[in-house]
This record gives C-alpha cells, sequence and structure tokens, in this order.
C-alpha cells in the first residue's frame, strides 16, 4: 500500500510539472499575448505602435526565423496582415519583425579576406544614417548590426538624420531605444522633407570621426565589414571606398552575397547599372580576391570616404533633389579631379532591395530624375551632355537651376575632362568615342525602336518621329548596331536585342550599299510590318534600302 502511494505521489508531481511548463511554453510562444505600450519595454523585446495604429511584434534578442540569413517563413496567421502592411516600406514588413534585431549571418568573405589582418591605428569613422519613415525593425536591425560587428575603437559616433518622417514609432519610442545603446548615438530631425543629399550633408556637418561612413537604413552589416574600408582611406585619403553590396531579399528578407565580379556602370539616360569586371582590371588586381576594385562609378548608398577629403572635393552638389545621380555626380567628380573610386571585396553588407520606392518624389519622379542627371551632364560630361539630349529629349526643357557655382568648382580643383575618363577609367562604357553613324535606323517613314523591350526581345519598326531616344542607335567601328547596352543580334530569321558582348558574331553588321548585311549569316536586314527580320539579299529590294544616321553630333 505505502508503495502504491509513493508511486501515485511520483505520478501527480510529475504531471504537475509536466502541466505548468506546457503553460509557460503557450504563453512563451503564443502570439495572442498582450500587447504593451513602448515605455513599458524591457531590452528583450520592444513593441512600438505604427503610424496605422497596429503594433509591431518586434523580435527579441536570441535567435528566431532568419538566422544566418536564412528565408523567413511567415505563418498563415500573419499573411493577410503581411499583405496589407508590405505598401508601408514596399517589402515585408512582417517578415522583418519576425527576425532578431541582432540576427546572425553567415560569414561570406573569401578566404583571402578571412586571412587579413588590419592595424590597430586606423581612422575612427562616424556612421551617417539617413532615413524617412523607416520601419522600425530594418532601422534598429541596421544599426545593432554596426555595433555589433564592428570594433568599438573605430566607431566614433552613429549620426541618424530623419528626413521628417510622420510615423508614430519614430518618434519617443526611437529616442529611448538609442539612448540605451553602447555607442554614442546623435539623431538629429529635418523640419522638412530635404531629399537624401541634404539630410546626409546635415548629418556629415556634425560628424567629429575622422571618415564618415553613409550607410542606407535598411542594411546589416557582416563580420570584418568595417576595417578592409578604412585600410583603403588610411592608405589613401583621395580613395572613396565603397562595400560589396549584398542583397536582402525584400519578400522573406533572406541574406545573398553579392558578386564579387561586378562593378558600377552607367547607361546612356544615365542610370547606375552593374556590369561584369572586365579582364583588365582583373589583371590589374593579378586576380587577387581580396584586392580592391577601381570601379568607374558607385552604387551611392553605401560608402566611406575621408571626411575632410570630402569637403575639399566639393560635398554633394546640394542643387540635386531628393536622390538619384548623386552617385554618378561624385563618382565622375572623384576621378576627374584626381581621386579614386574603390569597390572593397573584403567588407560586405547587406541591403534590402525593393523592386519601387515607397517615398514620394515632389514634383514627380521624373522631374526629379531630369533635373539631377542635366546637372550631372551640364557640369561635368562635356561634349557628351549633348548626347544625354538626344537619348532623352524630354530633359532639354527641364530647369536644372544654376549651375555655376559646381563648374567653378570644377575648375578650381583644376579636373580633367569627360573624354579622359571615358578613355582612361572607362574604356568598357557603351558611350560614344568612336563610330560610324549616329541617329536613326530608317526603312522609308519608318524607324527601328526598341519600344523600351528588354534583352531577348525584338525592335519595334514604326514612324520615325526624329526626336532620338528609343530611335537613337550607333553604328560602330566594332560593327555592332546599338542602342545603349542593347545590340542587335541576328539569328536564322530573327532580328532581337541582347546584350552587347564585344566579340562580333551575331552582331556584326556592314554596309552594302544601301542594304545592311548580317556578316555571319550574309543574309540582309528587311523591314517587316511591324519588326525587322533577315532574309535573302535581293538587288533592288525596297524592303531592304535603309538610311543609317541622321545626326551630325561628334565627341
Amino acid at each position: 500500500m505505502r508503495v502504491l502511494m509513493r508511486y501515485c505521489k511520483v505520478v501527480v508531481a510529475t504531471s504537475v510539472v509536466w502541466f505548468l511548463l506546457d503553460i509557460i511554453l503557450i504563453l512563451y510562444f503564443s502570439e495572442c499575448k498582450p500587447r504593451r505600450d513602448p515605455s513599458s519595454e524591457t531590452d528583450s523585446e520592444t513593441t512600438v505602435q505604427n503610424s496605422d495604429g497596429v503594433y509591431a511584434r518586434i523580435p527579441r534578442f536570441h535567435p528566431g526565423q532568419g538566422e544566418q540569413g536564412a528565408a523567413v517563413h511567415v505563418p498563415s496567421s500573419l499573411q493577410e496582415e503581411m499583405r496589407r502592411r508590405f505598401a508601408e516600406n514596399q517589402f515585408n514588413v512582417v517578415a522583418s519583425e519576425l527576425v532578431a534585431l541582432n540576427r546572425s549571418l553567415a560569414d561570406v568573405r573569401s578566404s583571402a579576406c578571412r586571412s587579413r589582418s588590419y592595424p590597430e591605428e586606423l581612422p575612427t569613422t562616424s556612421v551617417v544614417i539617413v532615413f524617412h519613415n523607416e520601419a522600425w525593425s530594418t532601422l534598429l536591425r541596421t544599426i545593432h548590426s554596426v555595433i555589433g560587428r564592428s570594433p568599438v575603437r573605430l566607431i566614433k559616433e552613429i549620426i541618424l538624420v530623419d528626413d521628417a518622417s510622420d510615423r508614430e514609432h519614430l518618434r519617443e519610442a526611437l529616442e529611448q531605444a538609442l539612448s540605451q545603446l553602447s555607442v554614442h548615438t546623435q539623431l538629429i530631425r529635418m523640419p522638412q522633407r530635404s531629399g537624401l543629399v541634404r539630410a546626409r550633408l546635415r548629418g556629415a556637418a556634425l560628424a567629429t570621426g575622422d571618415v564618415l561612413t553613409f550607410l542606407d537604413a535598411h542594411c546589416e552589416c557582416t563580420e570584418g565589414w568595417l576595417p578592409p574600408m578604412l585600410m583603403e582611406i588610411h592608405r589613401d585619403r583621395r580613395s572613396i571606398v565603397c562595400p560589396i553590396i549584398d542583397v536582402i531579399n525584400d519578400q522573406d528578407f533572406r541574406y545573398t552575397a553579392g558578386s564579387e565580379n561586378t562593378w558600377g556602370g552607367f547607361n546612356w539616360k544615365l542610370n547606375f547599372r552593374w556590369y561584369p569586371v572586365p579582364p583588365r582590371e582583373m589583371e590589374r588586381r593579378h586576380n587577387d580576391p581580396a584586392e580592391p576594385l577601381r570601379t568607374p562609378t558607385m552604387a551611392g548608398g553605401l560608402f566611406a570616404i575621408d571626411r575632410k577629403y570630402f569637403e575639399e572635393l566639393g560635398t554633394y552638389d546640394e542643387g540635386m533633389e531628393v536622390w538619384g545621380s548623386e552617385n554618378l555626380e561624385m563618382s565622375f567628380r572623384a576621378w576627374m579631379c584626381g581621386g579614386i573610386v574603390l569597390i572593397c571585396p573584403c567588407s560586405h553588407v547587406g541591403h534590402v532591395f525593393r523592386k519601387q520606392t515607397p517615398y514620394t518624389f515632389p514634383g514627380g519622379t521624373s522631374q526629379v530624375i531630369y533635373r539631377n542627371n542635366v546637372r550631372l551632364a551640364s557640369v561635368w560630361m562635356d561634349q557628351w551632355a549633348e548626347f544625354f539630349f538626344f537619348v532623352v529629349p524630354s530633359a532639354r526643357q527641364t530647369d536644372a537651376g544654376d549651375v555655376e557655382a559646381r563648374k567653378e568648382l570644377r575648375t578650381r580643383l583644376q579636373c580633367r575632362s569627360f573624354r579622359w575618363y571615358l578613355e582612361t577609367v572607362y574604356p568598357d562604357s557603351q558611350m560614344p568615342l568612336q563610330f560610324l553613324a549616329l541617329g536613326e535606323v530608317r526603312a522609308g517613314t519608318l524607324c527601328l525602336d526598341t519600344m523600351g523591350r528588354k534583352t531577348g526581345e525584338s525592335p519595334g519598326l514604326v514612324r520615325c518621329h526624329g526626336l532620338g531616344g528609343n530611335q537613337l542607335f550607333l553604328f560602330t567601328a566594332a560593327k555592332e548596331i546599338l542602342n545603349d547596352d542593347l545590340c542587335l543580334d541576328g539569328t536564322g530569321a530573327a532580328v532581337l536585342m541582347h546584350k552587347c558582348h564585344k566579340k562580333t558574331g551575331n552582331q556584326a553588321w556592314e554596309r552594302d550599299g544601301a542594304a545592311i548585311k548580317h556578316a555571319l549569316s550574309r543574309k540582309c536586314l528587311t523591314a517587316t510590318r511591324e519588326k525587322p527580320t533577315l532574309d535573302m539579299c535581293g538587288k533592288g529590294r525596297l524592303d531592304q534600302q535603309w538610311t543609317l544616321g541622321n545626326i551630325t553630333w561628334k565627341p
């Protein structure tokens, strides 16, 4: 009987323990637990209110979803909220909130980079982060990644510049969160929407570090990201240094290492583009994967520059609005005026790439972009400014404001010509240097037109309008017929647009009287009702009679 009683007591006690443990687990993981006021939060969890009054779940500082950069899986109970809130920042805010603010990331550096060491005496940096209505989780994760993955001695301060945000969670709750950080942090509020350029200038004016490091507000710095960039500035203070920009997926926040074999360029419309690094640059680096790339342009969101050199070089063009083209302007200015622009493969920083911006542009997006591009072209591109207007004829009517101060800066810095830049720094550019003809590819009243189509698609054949733009083609000395970085490519009877590969073959064309002959197949470019094709050449065929080039511009 005593044995039975003892047995029963053990069973009851065990059941009570398991019951209590179940209750604790249910409360811990339940999504129905009450949401609290931001002022009552502890360091382990922060809950803040969105602009629409819905409280956001802010991750605890413990491993959760997304660790090691893995993709986040949003549970079915949150799918509706996920879809509704996507427009807040044009990325999956709910997925971001399921990721710890200090989540772990894999070390994506090459073995050559991981084996490099850096001196103790590197310059200090002020990290400047501009934000406008940024999501709480991405902004705080950016800050925590800077602090957690940087040598403390190198971070002089973090300067946050609020470009007139109007969301509640970026007010007192943010100030309270920043006050608890282990690194000196300043929060500056712009009185009205000023744009990236002016907001960054405000932050730079308050900086005291040797180097300015500019980051976007939705980044994640990886292990070892900072010393390699500071090292290059330590070697040459005229260096503007960018990290490899890794990709944080805007849907599931999966972290993917960026390519170390691409660099920055630009197209005819002065849009920044990534292109493969040419063999000549690989050879200059002796194929060392840890050696920085000399890039023609930088993306502009993430870079470091000596603070005093930033001032000497002319900071930013304050006449530019919001953002766009400021990265090309600084790249041209640096190279042409004695500086250098680098991409450091031993530094990796993740960035949330969005398919569209959630922000508004005062006066409209095209007006802002055109204004900035016209300022860029007018000051730095010499006679290629006129070529830009052939490409974007509507930009001719854009008021770019007064650019005299920037032209005076160029004179004072004794900068080189844009031709020097194209020939020396960026000879791989699609910008025309040597060509046989420029303008329309015309058959009667019809002209080739890209129709805004992409690689692998056929150009159109429509009525000529004489304005350039999508009907502007270049017949190069290498026998290419191209619009920007898309070349006419002939295969069989099809004429498509493909990325120019500089290897002739299917992209080589020859003039034969009034005909345009495909060098490989010996067929002729033929005008049909809606698009060009390749057909057997016929003497006197009117649909194979072309005029090529109606613009007399010379570089």
